[in-house]
């Protein structure tokens, strides 16, 4: 019998998809959001509405569910957004991952997998990342992210939480079934806003800059499927319960692609170019940013299986044409 999960953000992207992958293997899973970002729609079985900063209903679904395990998406994300409401920003990430540690306490559940970001590193002083790699991050966003780490860190060596962080690169992709897909408003992700703009449901997309020191002039990151992510949430919880204490991991496929990459694959996926406009560099924007992700290959036996951008963005395709929310 799989292990009982609340799924602290089930609600949104990553969550949702994570919770999906979980139930197909085994696992029960509970979502908790409080639908501020979420969609009711993409939780699949039951939805607990609650604020993860609500120490005593948190912790009352811990003690009533009698969980296993805990995986925490729940955050505020837009690095931009971030810079403009750090106070918002700080309450929500790092007060809202103590509250949930201390909830986790007091119903006396002990493990553990948050949801983290490359956005700690800041600007890179070298290429791949690596788990080494001096945190540094440029933005609010980034901060409360580095923050809760060393948070769990402390909790993990003197409290004997059971915690593992996994650190993403860009999130893409949907379900491959079409059933759970990105869905932000406002969306910021390349991806999504470059489909939209192939499919004529927005204007021209704005290319952040075409004069990098890359192969093209347009920044590189790392597009990693959400279902590789799901897997390494899988194979960190099930180490965790097993006994591990936990550790911190990379999740991306160690492949940059560029931006004019992207849209070159959104063209001969969804037969569709993508129009755009020429704009300004943003600032903080780093031209590249890709992983070294051999410390989870090699210690949790993670492998990612979307390694190629087209059928990254195949499923995202799909979904960009019939969303369900």
């Amino acid at each position: 019998m799989g292990s009982r999960v609340l799924v602290v953000g089930g609600a949104g992207y990553i969550g949702s998809i994570c919770a999906a992958a979980l139930r197909s293997a085994g696992h029960q899973t509970v979502a908790l959001d409080d639908l501020s970002t979420g969609h009711r729609e993409a939780v699949q079985g039951e939805l607990v509405v609650a604020d993860v900063r609500d120490r005593l209903t948190v912790a009352r679904v811990l003690r009533e569910g009698r969980f296993d395990a805990v995986m925490h998406f729940a955050a505020k994300s837009q690095v931009g957004e971030s810079m403009r409401s750090p106070v918002q920003y700080y309450d929500v990430n790092m007060g809202g991952t103590a509250a949930l540690l201390d909830a986790m306490d007091s119903a006396g559940v002990r493990v553990l997998v948050f949801s983290s970001t490359c956005a700690i590193y800041g600007d890179p002083r070298y290429l791949p990342l690596d788990e080494a790699h001096p945190h540094a991050p440029v933005s609010v966003y980034g901060d409360s992210k580095a923050m809760v780490e060393r948070l769990l860190a402390a909790a993990r060596e003197r409290e004997g939480l059971r915690v593992t962080t996994l650190r993403y690169f860009n999130a893409a992709g949907a379900m491959p079934d079409g059933s759970l897909g990105e869905s932000h408003d406002p969306e910021t992700h390349l991806i999504p806003l470059a489909l939209q703009a192939a499919m004529g449901k927005r204007g021209a997309l704005s290319l952040f800059g075409d004069d990098y020191e890359t192969r093209d002039g347009t920044c590189v990151r790392d597009y990693i499927h959400v279902l590789d992510l799901a897997e390494a949430h899988r194979l960190a919880m099930e180490r965790l319960l097993a006994g591990d204490a936990g550790d911190a991991y990379n999740v991306g496929t160690g492949v940059g692609t560029t931006v004019k990459e992207v849209l070159d694959a959104i063209h001969r996926v969804s037969g569709s170019p993508v129009p755009y406009e020429l704009a300004e560099r943003r600032e903080g924007d780093p031209p590249e940013l890709f992983a070294q992700a051999d410390h989870i290959r090699t210690q949790l036996g993670w492998e990612p299986r979307w390694t190629a951008i087209d059928d990254i963005i195949r499923t995202a395709t799909e979904w960009a044409r019939a969303p369900r929310y």
